[in-house]
């Protein structure tokens, strides 16, 4: 079974003035079943509640999980998982190691409130002070899944390749240290749009791909179905993204120094699935064709869109983006069931 979710960001910035609790009325009501908590959005909701701007008590943050579990409860909506927990494994510093553990001990305390088992990790994008030394990666990483082991109940990872990591950038890499942290509640966030975009995609180039792109992105899902474990991928996030009209080098809009260009790119066009009309250009079918067909993989399957949109204030806005992603998932399923007629013997 295919379960829906969506990241909570998706449906509008909560610095916009997007409520939470709106959000996943607004998700409920378009048809979802399960919601990914965006820490930024908790963050939110809970200074909605001080009825403060900025930095709310740990003591209100709990709160305002209790309440999210509460709505989320009453609306029969699953939160999937907490993320993202950001630039931990590989930091230099001891202290900020330190202080890294500290705040996932209260990660874990916001889990139990919201009623998840799941944080997600993305791959360490900070440009300065974190090491590419594996050894010390996968100690980190190790760290983490034996404190999340130690609670009740259990707390699993979900560690997610971005195709702007500082040392590690592809779905290849976080798998070889999953493999190599070998604990049951340490797995993957397989991103379709972080796939494509690595392997397949450059917004730095005029030709908004990368050199060799076709036989990059055959070989990568080879590789995928062949060496995953299908029970290590704890959820799937899939989203496109904007074509643009130019690279992003310096002189353009989404050009800023110091930032990669993906990153911006990520940032500030990316579509919902299937949205090609919007100008959608990433290989989408090949890569669902490889995790959902081939590989047979079962599971949450999240809708995951940051754009610049996100920003627009109008409270009209949430309603016409979470319609969007249903209108997405409803071709996502279109596919997999061609997709899946094709690949039965004749």
């Amino acid at each position: 079974m295919l379960y829906n979710a969506i990241a909570s960001v998706s449906l509008g910035r909560s610095s916009a003035g997007h409520s939470l609790i709106t959000k996943i009325q607004q998700a409920a009501s378009a048809g979802f079943s399960g919601v990914e908590i965006f820490f930024e959005c908790l963050e939110l909701y809970a200074c909605e509640i001080e009825g403060r701007k900025t930095t709310p008590s740990r003591k209100t943050l709990l709160e305002a999980a209790q309440r999210v579990h509460e709505v989320c409860g009453k609306l029969r909506i699953t939160v999937v998982c907490l993320m993202p927990f950001m630039n931990f494994e590989g930091l230099v510093d001891d202290y900020e190691r330190k202080e890294k553990l500290d705040l996932l001990q209260f990660w874990f305390e916001l889990c139990r409130a919201l009623g998840t088992d799941l944080i997600q990790i993305p791959t360490n994008a900070r440009q300065h002070g974190t090491t590419s030394d594996l050894e010390r990666v996968v100690t980190d990483l190790r760290t983490v899944a034996e404190l999340g082991l130690q609670q009740s109940p259990p707390i699993r990872f979900a560690y997610e390749a971005v195709s702007w990591g500082t040392h590690f950038d592809t779905w290849d890499q976080t798998w070889a240290i999953a493999k190599q942290v070998n604990l049951p509640n340490f797995g993957l966030c397989l991103d379709v749009f972080h796939i494509a975009s690595r392997v397949w995609a450059d917004p730095s180039a005029s030709s908004g791909l990368t050199e060799n792109c076709e036989e990059n992105l055959k070989r990568s899902l080879e590789r995928l179905v062949q060496d995953i474990d299908p029970k290590k991928i704890f959820y799937v996030q899939i989203g496109d993204a904007e074509q643009l009209d130019k690279p992003i080098v310096p002189g353009h809009p989404l050009f800023g120094e110091g930032i990669k260009p993906r990153m911006s790119w990520s940032r500030n066009a990316r579509l919902y699935a299937f949205e090609t009309d919007l100008g959608g250009y990433l290989p989408l079918e090949r890569i669902c064709q490889a995790i959902f067909v081939q590989l047979g993989w079962e599971g949450w399957v999240s809708m995951e869109m940051f754009n610049k949109s996100l920003y627009q204030t109008s409270p009209e806005m949430v309603g016409k983006l979470a319609t969007r992603a249903a209108n997405s998932w409803s071709k996502f399923l279109g596919f997999l069931e061609k997709a899946s007629e094709k690949s039965q013997p004749a």
